[in-house]
């Protein structure tokens, strides 16, 4: 008996494994399946066996966080193992605010919580709200500080426990919650006046019977519920107390970027009573910033599993790049390593990168905020610190030959190309610390964009922004953590232009071999002609290929060809694929990347011999310089101008 395909999801294979299980038999051996009215049975047979497979396989794949594809699923799993993803997070601002005309009689003012501000973002108005009453001190009738605002409506919901109901649950009931704006507030009755607040929690250690705590959960339709004690974990609600939910609604990163806010508050005075009578302005400290949507299924994906395997400590590495998204849900991507990585090593240290969503490098106070956070979980022994983040670029020089036959207008095809690859670069593959350009997976794509392109010859370069300190003494490190290639010869690696104390003109940065060493020097050197080079320094500094690093000895440089003191160093890597280490953050460059559309003589025809056809080089090593060759002080002027 032939052995059947119980694991098919094809309908027309399930079907052929049904016809050779009945051939088996001697009954149907020279049955005419097709022909008679058993092709009925065997298609619905094969059609209830499709239906089957693939729901066995959809529970499988749902059952695993890492093959599920519904959020519910995810979101479950990810309860599991304690995980709650993270809520959309509403725009913050940083105002200073200031009341004036306040009467003289009223001692303190009460700015309420709700809607404080409004302001205008693109031609759309948006609310922001305060979560929590202000209370200010009025002084000969004016009255000022500073708050954080947040955008969104400002919203409470009120639930009376019932304990007759042993399953009542306390959902959220609307969408786009910002869960840091939660506050949690118990009345013993309907007629109390007093309440008492209560505190989110992560987890059960150390919390008692009568702790007044509270955990949340994700639920379906991206909703959250509140859970509370049972009097062994937390403590237990009594009938007729009242829950008072209160929280802000927001528009996530629609948000972004308000710094002109119009006063719409309500004040009270100490006596509970609506003040009329003043004058209120509000002056923008830090513009609204970190608006979010809610956390995607493969950030859930990526971060849970490694938050359960931190257990709410930080020793690893990996224990703090799991750990900072939970502290600062603005991070876009962290990557953290050991002082032990290092050369020379540095024991003891962790050493933190982080790019935040709406910028590339965290500002000092968020640092700082982080880093105190950070020591409810840090072990002793261990001192972190942040470090900022270094941009290694991936650039393309494509030759992309196409058939004639298939378009008439290569501009256009370039621009499909173009359009790809700049999706394509903003993928999770990129713009990560860790990422990886996949160059395979490049000229696959290019090669995909149209049924007109027949090949293309792509080649990789990798580049790091040198910053320069102008007209200051200084040792330069570029580490590109990419092995580098290099021909025997010099002008593995090219630089921008850029001046030097001492030295007239222009100058730029190359390297030259060492036979038999993975330690090239560094020499500067000035262009005196199309082909011929003057060396002014021939000792710069060294390059490691093998480690893809570039040492400058010190020196003083007064200027720099690009602005914002920028010195571009461009290197071939030896492998096209191109990976990011450490606190390298791994972007593809397209307005420095060149793609040049070039007809195939062969495919199209015109030559199909061949003769006349000459394939771009993959290994040409280009001038010996980046960019615009300069060989005079008033060039550098009249380009920078």
């Amino acid at each position: 008996m032939a052995l059947t395909q119980f694991t098919n999801l094809n309908f027309e294979d399930i079907k052929t494994s049904i016809k050779d299980y009945l051939r088996e038999n001697s009954n149907f051996s020279d049955f005419d399946f097709e022909g008679s009215n058993l092709s009925v049975l065997i298609n619905t047979l094969a059609y209830n066996s499709y239906i089957t497979a693939y729901n066995t396989n959809m529970v499988a794949n749902e059952s695993f966080i890492d093959s599920a594809t519904l959020r519910e699923n995810i979101v479950s799993l990810a309860r599991n193992i304690g995980y709650v993803p993270r809520s959309k997070r509403a725009a913050r601002a940083l105002v200073e605010y200031e009341i004036t005309g306040i009467s003289t009689t009223n001692a303190s003012i009460t700015l309420q919580p709700g809607v404080i501000a409004n302001a205008g973002i693109n031609n759309s108005n948006y609310i922001y709200s305060l979560p929590e009453k202000i209370v200010s001190v009025s002084d000969y009738g004016i009255s000022s500080g500073v708050i954080e605002i947040f955008q969104g409506q400002y919203l409470e919901k009120l639930w009376s426990v019932n304990t007759s109901q042993p399953n009542q649950r306390y959902v959220l009931p609307n969408d786009d919650i910002d869960t840091s704006t939660l506050r949690i507030r118990i009345q013993d009755s309907a007629s109390s006046t007093t309440s008492t607040e209560y505190n989110l929690v992560d987890n059960i250690v150390g919390v008692t019977s009568e702790s007044n705590i509270y955990l949340l959960q994700e639920t379906s339709d991206e909703k959250y519920e509140i859970l509370f004690g049972d009097g062994i974990f937390g403590k237990k609600f009594e009938s007729g107390n009242v829950i008072n939910a209160s929280y802000i609604v927001t528009d996530g990163a629609d948000g972004n970027g308000a710094d002109n806010f119009n006063f719409s508050g309500l004040v009270k005075d100490e006596n509970g009573a609506d003040v009329t009578s003043y004058k209120a302005n509000l002056y923008c400290r830090i513009p609204a910033e970190n608006g979010d949507s809610i956390e995607d299924v493969q950030s859930i994906r990526n971060y849970a599993p490694r938050r359960y395997a931190s257990q709410n400590r930080a020793v690893t590495a990996t224990d703090y790049e799991a750990i900072l998204p939970s502290l600062y849900p603005n991070i876009e991507s962290v990557s953290a390593f050991g002082g032990e990585d290092l050369n020379p090593p540095q024991f003891g240290r962790v050493f933190i990168a982080a790019k935040p969503r709406n910028g590339n490098f965290l500002a000092d106070s968020t640092k700082k905020q982080l880093l105190n956070s950070l020591k409810s979980y840090s072990v002793a022994g261990i001192v972190p610190s942040f470090i900022d983040l270094k941009f290694l670029y991936v650039e393309l020089d494509s030759y992309i030959y196409y058939n004639t036959n298939f378009t008439g207008n290569p501009l256009n095809l370039k621009a499909s190309v173009v359009n790809a690859i700049t999706e394509y670069s903003s993928s999770a593959e990129l713009n990560k610390f860790g990422g990886r350009f996949k160059y395979s997976k490049m000229l696959s794509l290019i090669d995909g964009v149209d049924t007109s392109i027949t090949s293309n010859i792509t080649t990789v370069k990798i580049r790091r922004n040198l910053k320069s300190r102008i007209n200051t003494f200084a040792q330069y490190e570029l580490c590109f953590d990419n092995e580098f290639y290099r021909e025997l010869d010099s002008y593995n690696i090219k630089s921008t232009g850029f001046s030097v104390f001492g030295v007239q003109g222009t100058v730029y940065l190359a390297d030259k071999t060492v036979e038999g060493s993975d330690i090239g020097n560094l020499f500067l050197f000035k262009i005196t002609s199309d082909t011929e080079v003057e060396i002014v320094s021939s000792s710069f500094g060294t390059v490691n290929y093998k480690k893809g690093e570039v040492l400058i000895n010190t020196v003083n440089i007064t200027s720099t060809l690009l602005p914002e003191n920028i010195i571009e160093i461009e290197a071939t890597p030896t492998s096209n694929d191109v990976l990011a280490r450490k606190e390298l953050f791994l972007q593809l460059s397209l307005p420095k990347s060149d793609f040049t559309m070039r007809q195939d003589v062969i495919a199209s025809g015109a030559n199909v011999s061949g003769t006349r056809f000459a394939p771009q080089s993959s290994y040409a090593n280009g001038n010996k310089v980046r960019g615009a060759v300069i060989t005079s002080t008033s060039e550098i002027s009249s380009s920078s101008s």
